[in-house]
């Protein structure tokens, strides 16, 4: 039988509160972000299922940061690994850019039935076929023997959500991507989980 993934979203950082999208850049985690990782630190401390668990992060500073913090709240954590698959979606030259200026450089790409979809239409960022082939290669290799603590991106954590539940592409990309919670991916079901 395999352990639980809890997988969660990074802290706040300087970009998520300008409203910028950082894609494949990064910026540093706010004083709340930090607060966040902390709280999410203490939780998994005390989750029974999260004893003993591996953590495996996302690079990406604001990840890999939210993760070496959320390990010293977390004294039975058995330390870090990072997976370059974890990584957030490139939005290619869209990273750092703000919804207006986006919006500026390629107007009514937010809008219609398929606004979800928007992250996939830069001109050179990644395409959903490949974000969604190496989040299903590291799903399907990751089969965690004990628990295992996944911090990683919005996007992400919808995209992996959809792969793990079999939920549509519609459905997945428009699952709420809250920071300072934790999702348990455990036999088929995906719980919320207070952090």
């Amino acid at each position: 039988m395999t352990g639980p993934i809890l997988l969660l979203r990074h802290g706040e950082t300087e970009w998520n509160r300008q409203r910028r999208y950082q894609g494949g850049s990064d910026s540093p985690l706010t004083e709340r972000g930090i607060a966040q990782a902390r709280a999410i630190g203490r939780f998994l401390g005390i989750l029974p299922e999260a004893q003993d668990a591996r953590v495996v992060a996302s690079p990406l500073g604001r990840a890999r940061r939210t993760a070496e913090i959320l390990i010293e709240h977390f004294p039975t954590a058995s330390g870090l690994q990072l997976d370059g698959r974890l990584r957030e979606l490139s939005l290619g030259s869209w990273d750092g850019l703000t919804y207006q200026e986006i919006t500026d450089r390629c107007p009514g790409v937010f809008d219609g039935p398929g606004r979800y979809e928007w992250y996939f239409r830069s001109p050179d960022g990644e395409r959903y076929d490949a974000l969604a082939a190496r989040l299903a290669q590291w799903l399907r290799e990751c089969s965690p023997e004990h628990s295992l603590i996944v911090v990683t991106h919005g996007i992400v954590t919808r995209v992996l959500r959809g792969l793990y539940a079999g939920l549509p592409r519609e459905l997945a990309l428009t699952l709420p991507v809250p920071q300072g919670r934790i999702f348990r991916l455990f036999e088929g079901s995906i719980e919320e989980l207070a952090g």
